[in-house]
């Protein structure tokens, strides 16, 4: 299950994984961001809270999971990952050969400093 919130006026998706993740959890991500995408051109950034990643509940949830990454990733210049789990540093070094926003790790309880980031106030 992922919490998710959209401030649309700074234009950041925040997204906090909290149990193993489902298909259905990228469904209503889309429904979520996908309007804003069309309206406003994409998002400044994305931050997700992660400690530690929870897994997904399926093969199908992996699935969705690189769909959604595959579908929205052009939309989305900044992506601050807030964790002290070693998945960190993984994402900020290897996912940005896959991904084109930049990516950056915050330690755990650092949204702010993330959220600044994204918005160039850091």
């Amino acid at each position: 299950m992922i919490e998710h919130t959209l401030d649309s006026a700074q234009s950041i998706l925040y997204v906090r994984p909290k149990s193993k993740l489902e298909q259905a959890d990228f469904v209503q991500l889309a429904k979520t961001v996908d309007p804003h995408i069309v309206e406003k051109g994409g998002l400044a950034g994305l931050t997700t809270e992660v400690t530690p990643f929870p897994g997904w509940e399926s093969l199908g949830a992996m699935a969705s999971h690189f769909r959604f990454v595959r579908d929205h990733h052009k939309h989305v210049k900044k992506i601050g990952v807030v964790t002290d789990s070693p998945i960190g540093n993984v994402a900020e070094h290897l996912a940005s050969h896959f991904v084109a926003a930049e990516i950056r790790h915050f330690p755990a309880g650092d949204r702010k400093a993330a959220e600044q980031w994204i918005l160039n106030r850091a």
